[in-house]
């Protein structure tokens, strides 16, 4: 199977590449060629790539999702595509929307139209929660009705219903995925746990929104990656399935735990005004997948954390080059 990865440079890309390539007994699906299409922008990294770059079934394609030339040359021969690319920093959709409406919505539109074009087999549109806005009591089911609240939210949502609509109207086969807060290694620093940590390892303070009572699910990166894997080779084409990690914390409780695992007390912390638009708690129902597919996240939160703060100890050199321009 030929496996094409938007944003394959990326966090969460990388990660599901790194286990295609090397964990092929977690990835349910295996493949004899994967290749990478990533623009490279501030938090795509050919670092990430690494473990793999060696692996002669990869190949990399720098090109932008909203290139309509570039991704109709990408596309031709391959079985299957798996779309992370994505803006996806709630605080940067604040500040300017029109990237995030560009890349997300007109880039999914441009890859839909493209895999239509050259029959591509199957389409996995991985999204989030946040389409969903926020939620006081339970957990979202995948038929919930959207209600984003931020501009990247927003623009997540629009794309999501427009690969639901390639199925109904053109047949396609696509399926979405959606997922709660990740964390793990090779994650950039502006997000909040390789924020904290970094800024912890160098001495410095860690920011708290508001009252530190907003609630998060967090899923450990490889988890998430299995859970796609597992829609990508047996979802039923034109649903929703939910990716979680099964444990709901505070910012608060989160921060705490941060703390104590680089060794830090509460004086490192600093209280800062709300986020505009800031959800209250996220919670996603993962009983369809579990059901469906056998899904269940494996990876603790106390050893997944234990273990990402390990990785930026001992990976400064990735990640220190990074932080330099915000600093600037």
């Amino acid at each position: 199977m030929r496996i094409l990865v938007t944003g394959g440079a990326g966090f969460i890309g990388s990660e599901f590449v790194r286990m295609l390539l090397t964990r092929p007994a977690t990835a349910a699906i295996t493949p004899s060629a994967v290749t990478v299409l990533d623009k490279l922008t501030y938090s795509g990294n050919l670092a990430n790539l690494d473990p793999v770059r060696d692996d002669p079934r990869l190949s990399f394609i720098q090109a932008d999702i909203c290139d309509a030339a570039a991704v109709d040359q990408a596309l031709p021969g391959h079985d299957m595509v798996v779309h992370f690319a994505a803006e996806s920093h709630v605080d940067r959709s604040i500040a300017g929307a029109a990237e995030f409406v560009t890349t997300n919505v007109l880039g999914t539109q441009t890859l839909l139209d493209a895999a239509m074009r050259h029959d591509i087999g199957r389409f996995v549109h991985v999204s989030t929660d946040e389409v969903y806005g926020s939620i006081e009591d339970g957990s979202w089911t995948e038929d919930w009705p959207l209600s984003p609240n931020s501009p990247y939210s927003a623009s997540k949502a629009g794309s999501d219903l427009l690969a639901l609509a390639y199925h109904r109207t053109h047949g396609m086969d696509v399926v979405v995925t959606r997922c709660s807060n990740n964390y793990g290694p090779y994650q950039f620093p502006e997000k909040v746990v390789p924020l904290f940590v970094t800024n912890l390892l160098d001495g410095g303070t860690v920011p708290l929104y508001g009252d530190g009572g907003n609630i998060r699910d967090w899923l450990h990166v490889r988890d998430h990656c299995v859970g796609i894997a597992l829609v990508a080779a047996g979802g039923r084409a034109g649903e929703v399935y939910h990716i979680g990690g099964g444990t709901e914390l505070t910012n608060k409780e989160l921060t705490g735990l941060l703390l104590q695992a680089c060794g830090v007390g509460w004086d490192r912390v600093v209280p800062v005004t709300d986020r505009k638009g800031h959800d209250r708690r996220y919670s996603l129902d993962i009983g369809k997948i579990s059901r469906e597919l056998g899904y269940a996240p494996s990876v603790t939160l106390d050893e997944g954390l234990a273990e990402t703060v390990r990785w930026y100890q001992e990976n400064r050199a990735w990640w220190e080059p990074l932080k330099k321009p915000a600093a600037q």
